[in-house]
């Protein structure tokens, strides 16, 4: 199962809302993965996924700036969770970074999404800072290459 564009819009988008719908009481609304226009990521080259022949297992939207590669959303399915694929997502940004020339790759998530603030550190990742942004407590990570 190797990270490769994504190619069906239509797909990423269920698979984000299969990832974050349960989180919407701790968040208080949707999530931002879930209100973005993935017909225009998708288009545009900004969305990877890791599938198989059942599906979609994993996507990952990212953004390159001069001085980092973000990852913007990360989701896996939850039916996929536990095996690997977050893991192999995050690899795939910094091979991703690594070839672009960038020296570090940013993320952030949501206060309220405590699983994630655990397993980035796991991933060679720093928390950074908090803010509030759109309405969302989110907490930034930052990993050098």
């Amino acid at each position: 199962m190797d990270v490769e564009l994504a190619r069906d819009a239509d797909g990423v988008r269920r698979l984000v809302d299969e990832a974050f719908t349960h989180y919407i009481p701790r968040v208080g609304g949707k999530p931002m993965p879930m209100l973005a226009d993935y017909d225009q990521l998708v288009g545009a080259g900004r969305c990877w996924v890791v599938a198989d022949g059942g599906g979609l297992l994993g996507m990952m939207h990212l953004e390159a700036f001069d001085d980092h590669l973000e990852v913007v959303t990360i989701a896996v399915a939850p039916a996929a969770q536990g095996r690997g694929i977050g893991g192999r997502l995050l690899a795939f940004a910094d091979q991703r970074a690594r070839a672009l020339g960038l020296p570090e790759v940013r993320l952030c998530t949501n206060e309220a999404m405590t699983e994630n603030i655990a397993y980035y550190p796991r991933r060679g990742f720093r928390e950074v800072g908090r803010s509030t942004e759109q309405g969302f407590r989110r907490v930034f990570f930052v990993k050098k290459l």
